[in-house]
C-alpha cells in the first residue's frame, strides 16, 4: 500500500551555478470523449500551433511527426532535432538511507556514482523480469533522481516507495518537471554547450531559463537531455527552435533508437523477460543483493534459453511487431530504417539462432522472408 503525499510548492532546481550558453539571435462523441481524457504536456499548444500530427501514446497526447518521419529522423543524424519528453516521470528519492533502498530496487550498481553522475539502470522483479528501464541521476550526497518510462510512472511509484526503508523518501515529481531532448551530431554546437562525459549531469542556463543539462540520450547521437520546471517548458522549446534545431516526433524517435539497438519497454523489455535473455545482464550488478538478482544469477549459469537479437532483412520486406520468426521467436520491433533502407528489428529467438551471421524467416503478411542477426547496433556512423 503507497502513502498518498502531498503536492509540493514549486521549490525550483537545488544546485546553483549554471554553466550560461550564448544566445541565438475527429471521429463522433465516443472518440472525443477518449482523447479528452489523455494527459498533455505543458507544450502541446505549441506541438497544435505547429500543425504536429497527434497521437494518444501511453496516456498521453502526443506529436508523432511534424513535417514526417523520415526528415525528423535524418535531421537528428544530421544536424539536430528536439523531442517533448515530458510525458517520462520522475520519482524523486531522498534521505540518509536512499541510497541504501535504490541499492536494493535498482539492478546497476549505485555505488559507482558520484554526485554530478548518471547510470543507466532497471527495475526487476523477483524473477528478474523487467519491471522498467531507468536513469537514475545522483543529485546529492543523500537524493537522487529516477527517470522512468511515462507508461510505467504510477507502477515504478508503487514498486520503489513499496520498498521504503525508514530514512528514505520516495516522490513523484513528474508533473513539475518538463523534459526536453536535443539530439545530433551538431546539438551541442546549436545548444552553445561545451562537450561533456556521457551519464553526467550539470545545472545549467539557456537563454535565461534554468534547466538541468543531462548527457543523456535515446538515439545513439550525441546530445542532452533539457529539465525544466513544468512553466518554463513552452520558454525553453522556444529558445531551442530558434537556435536552429527541428522539432521531431515520437516517430522519428522509435527509427532512431531502433537503428541503434535501443530497447523499448512494452515491445523488447518487460516483467516477462529476464533482463540476461533481454541482453542486458551488463546493467545487472550480480554480485549485489537487488531484488530478481538471485534468478538472474542462475539464468546467467545455465544459460538464457532465448535471446533478443537484433537482424536485417536479406530480402525486401518490412518486418513489425508480433510476427513471427521461424523455429519459436518472434519480433518485438521493426521498421524500415531511414538510413540504412532496409528492414530492421528486433526479436526473441532460440539461444542457439542468436550468433550474427544466422539465417532467419520471418512471417511477413504470410510470406516468409529472410533476415540475417546482425551484430549491435545496426547502424553506425561512418567516421
Amino acid at each position: 500500500m503507497t502513502r498518498s503525499k502531498p503536492r509540493r510548492k514549486r521549490r525550483g532546481f537545488l544546485l546553483p551555478g549554471p554553466v550560461r550558453c550564448p544566445g541565438p539571435a475527429a471521429g463522433g462523441a465516443a472518440s472525443i470523449a477518449r482523447v479528452q481524457t489523455l494527459r498533455r504536456t505543458p507544450l502541446h499548444a505549441r506541438h497544435v500551433e505547429a500543425g504536429a500530427r497527434l497521437v494518444p501514446f501511453a496516456g498521453w497526447e502526443l506529436p508523432v511527426s511534424y513535417e514526417g518521419v523520415l526528415a525528423e529522423h535524418r535531421a537528428v543524424r544530421t544536424d539536430a532535432g528536439v523531442f517533448d519528453v515530458s510525458h517520462m516521470g520522475e520519482l524523486e528519492v531522498e534521505g540518509p538511507r536512499a541510497a541504501e533502498l535504490l541499492q536494493h530496487v535498482l539492478s546497476n550498481d549505485l555505488a559507482r556514482v558520484a554526485p554530478g553522475g548518471a547510470q543507466y539502470t532497471l527495475l526487476t522483479n523477483e524473477e528478474g523480469g523487467v519491471i522498467d528501464d531507468a536513469i537514475v541521476y545522483r543529485t546529492g550526497a543523500s537524493r537522487f533522481l529516477l527517470v522512468v518510462n511515462a507508461a510505467n510512472r504510477e507502477t515504478d511509484f508503487e514498486w520503489v516507495s513499496g520498498h521504503e526503508l525508514r530514512g528514505s523518501d520516495v516522490r513523484d515529481v513528474s508533473d513539475e518537471y518538463a523534459l526536453l531532448a536535443v539530439q545530433g551530431p551538431r546539438a551541442l554546437e546549436r545548444l552553445g554547450l561545451p562537450p561533456a562525459p556521457h551519464f553526467t549531469w550539470a545545472m545549467g542556463e539557456l537563454d535565461g531559463v534554468e534547466v538541468m543539462v543531462n548527457r543523456t540520450g535515446y538515439t545513439g547521437e550525441e546530445g542532452v537531455e533539457l529539465a525544466c520546471m513544468a512553466d518554463d517548458a513552452v520558454a525553453l522549446w522556444d529558445a531551442v527552435l530558434a537556435r536552429g534545431v527541428r522539432p521531431c516526433g515520437l516517430g522519428a524517435r522509435d527509427t532512431l533508437r531502433l537503428e541503434v539497438c535501443y530497447p523499448l519497454h512494452g515491445n523488447d523489455i518487460g516483467p516477462q523477460w529476464d533482463a540476461i535473455s533481454s541482453g542486458l545482464g551488463w546493467v545487472c550488478a550480480l554480485d549485489t543483493d537487488f531484488i530478481g538478482a538471485d534468478a538472474l544469477r542462475e539464468v546467467r549459469e545455465r544459460g538464457p534459453e532465448r535471446r533478443l537479437v537484433a537482424f536485417r532483412m536479406t530480402e525486401q520486406a518490412i518486418p513489425r511487431q508480433g510476427m513471427a520468426i521461424a523455429g519459436g521467436g518472434e519480433v518485438t520491433s521493426g521498421s524500415l530504417s531511414p538510413m540504412l533502407g532496409v528492414g530492421i528489428g528486433l526479436g526473441y529467438v532460440p539461444a542457439a539462432a542468436s550468433a550474427p551471421g544466422t539465417e532467419l524467416e520471418i512471417d511477413v503478411r504470410g510470406r516468409r522472408r529472410r533476415a540475417e542477426v546482425v551484430a549491435k547496433p545496426i547502424y553506425k556512423r561512418e567516421e
